[in-house]
């Protein structure tokens, strides 16, 4: 599936939410001892055992006698330990700070520009993630120009014959690929034409990866497209597909190359209009740790429900593949629309239940199997030396998998995570709290005014500030220059912006903002209802960007038309999908793609139409 969200030129990544304080990597630990509890060890229920934590590693895992001295005793009661949960497909652009509060430890990036997550992958090296969740990545996939993947705006490096495997291989490993994703999908299960790589480039990754002591996973949508992968010798797919049930003779070959599965049926469902993890947004061990941006792209919708058909299928596929013994991992596709960083792992786990599963099966799946098919020798397991990411419930989730939601504490590196969801909390009660009353704006709407002082253009406005904007912020290159040197066919003075758009990792932008308040807070347009501006202009394409509470740090977009003659254009809010007025963070009017530009403005209002 899509790795984002919307169909955006660009996405701004969220690095950790400054409200979850970093745990300090040298922080010195107490023992802990989890007494009497009920163990899931990540391959079966183990029975009841009192598990002792020093440091970051499980000390024993069966401990007997008395407790060391200041040890912290935990009583496990009633309670279910287990291995902190693996994702096996995500898309880490934002939310990394999330995944940890829901239990899930540990996230397995399948397409993120290699530079976006560097520093969170260090941290994994070194073991000071304390705070977030471990993160390996694929970082770029492989795929063809036009290709699955290119579609976003990121520069992709892609390849078309087999000879290029190797060279693009050695690239990735270099940039510090954790394993090799390939994309195989034609479009036919999704109603566009789509090229993609031949079987002959596949099965040259597949072994160039190989060569290099890499997993090389397979993206894949239909049967024969999975046949193909795993006839050119993939080490996994990292989805299902669902155009057929996959039957007996499909799960023996599966099992006779010793590949992986990882369906990810939390985003299939998303897809085909039936909203999974909205379910979960009430259950009490959950709520209130969602920022509102989360809950919107949760809640997405995408028409009538339609999983009928894909639940039949994917059941069919699933069940020979577990009876012959393939392994399942759980993964959900976050990132995407209807999904969400570690709560959607809870809702794959019911629906790999749904689909055959045991729910000891799917509990394995989100354990011990990531671990082995990734080669993560240090986790995925309760046994003694173990990292000790560990996740205690209520009750008894090898009986009745809904019980990982009862969520009592989280341990990631030995250190509890309660206080991370504590400040979670706060965190986004003070967001909620924060909402601010509707902004009066002036009665004609004019939201910019020019001056021009010692050669330096300035600009103001009657509430909020205007500033330039530039990729630079994420580390880009694109340039931007104001003067005031023309006025518009209104009469009203006009603003020259000149700049050079480059390439970026996500997307690029350069152009002039507006935020209602000086530090990015919310605040409440809604007295308007469209930006209204003349313009001309020559550049490759503009836009209007808005951001919001509800999209957090992704952009609602909308393109507008320039030409060399003056025109006044209105750009509705409705156009910018999922921009909420009443929460409005900024606006910026931009130039997007790359290559030198000149746009003129003048008398940018803000109307109600």
């Amino acid at each position: 599936m899509s790795p984002f969200s919307k169909s955006l030129s660009f996405v701004l990544l969220a690095s950790a939410s400054p409200a979850l304080a970093q745990q300090p990597a040298t922080l010195i630990k107490p023992a802990t001892l989890i007494k009497d509890v009920s163990v899931f060890d990540g391959d079966k229920a183990a029975g009841q055992a009192s598990v002792l934590i020093v440091g970051d590693r499980i000390a024993n895992a069966n401990f007997k006698g008395k407790p060391p001295k200041e040890a912290i005793v935990i009583d496990g009661k009633g309670k279910m330990l287990m291995p902190g949960f693996i994702d096996a497909h995500v898309h880490a652009m934002q939310g990394l700070d999330t995944a940890l509060l829901f239990g899930v430890t540990t996230q397995l990036d399948m397409f993120t520009p290699p530079q976006t997550n560097a520093e969170a992958k260090a941290k994994t090296k070194a073991g000071g993630n304390s705070d977030i969740a471990d993160l390996y990545s694929a970082g770029w996939l492989a795929t063809v120009p036009g290709g699955h993947g290119t579609q976003f705006g990121a520069p992709v490096p892609t390849l078309t014959k087999a000879a290029e495997a190797d060279a693009w291989v050695a690239a990735r490993v270099a940039e510090g690929s954790d394993y090799i994703k390939i994309v195989n999908e034609g479009g036919e299960t999704i109603g566009r034409p789509l090229p993609t790589l031949d079987a002959a480039t596949t099965r040259a990754l597949i072994a160039a990866a190989k060569k290099r002591g890499k997993q090389a996973v397979v993206h894949i949508q239909t049967q024969a497209l999975a046949e193909n992968a795993l006839n050119s010798g993939a080490n996994g797919l990292v989805h299902i597909f669902f155009d057929k049930a996959g039957d007996g003779r499909f799960a023996k070959l599966a099992k006779d190359k010793g590949a992986f599965i990882t369906p990810t049926l939390t985003v299939f469902e998303g897809y085909a209009g039936r909203p999974g993890t909205a379910g979960l947004l009430n259950v009490p061990a959950f709520k209130g740790l969602l920022p509102q941006m989360a809950v919107e792209s949760i809640k997405s919708q995408f028409g009538k429900d339609r999983t009928a058909a894909i639940d039949s299928n994917v059941k069919a596929t699933l069940t020979s593949l577990a009876k012959a013994g393939v392994p399942i991992l759980a993964g959900t596709d976050s990132g995407n629309p209807a999904t969400w960083y570690g709560i959607s792992m809870h809702r794959e786990l019911e629906l790999l239940v749904k689909a055959g599963l045991t729910p000891a099966q799917a509990l394995t799946a989100a354990t011990s199997a990531p671990a082995r098919a990734y080669r993560l020798a240090d986790r995925g397991r309760i046994a003694k030396g173990m990292k000790a990411d560990l996740l205690l419930i209520e009750g008894d989730a090898t009986k009745d998998i809904l019980q990982t939601r009862n969520l009592v504490e989280v341990w990631k590196n030995g250190v509890p995570t309660s206080k991370l969801r504590d400040a979670r909390r706060a965190s986004v009660m003070a967001e909620a709290a924060a909402s601010a009353a509707q902004i009066a704006l002036p009665a004609d709407g004019r939201m910019l005014a020019l001056s021009n002082t010692g050669g330096k253009v300035a600009m103001t406005a009657p509430v909020g500030v205007w500033s330039e904007t530039t990729d630079a912020m994420m580390g880009g290159k694109s340039t931007v220059k104001l003067e005031q040197t023309s006025l518009a066919p209104n009469g009203q003075p006009a603003l020259t912006i000149t700049g050079d758009v480059k390439q970026g990792a996500f997307g690029q932008w350069s152009g002039i903002s507006y935020m209602p308040t000086q530090s990015f807070a919310p605040a409440d347009l809604s007295a308007a209802n469209a930006l209204k501006l003349w313009v001309r202009g020559e550049g490759a394409a503009f836009g209007i960007m808005g951001f919001s509470k509800a999209g957090g740090q992704i952009p609602a977009m909308a393109p507008i038309k320039v030409s060399a003659g003056w025109s006044e254009i209105s750009v509705p809010f409705s156009a910018m999908r999922g921009f909420d007025a009443k929460g409005a963070m900024m606006l910026a009017i931009t130039a997007l793609q790359p290559g030198s530009y000149r746009l003129e403005i003048a008398d940018v209002r803000l109307v109600k139409e």
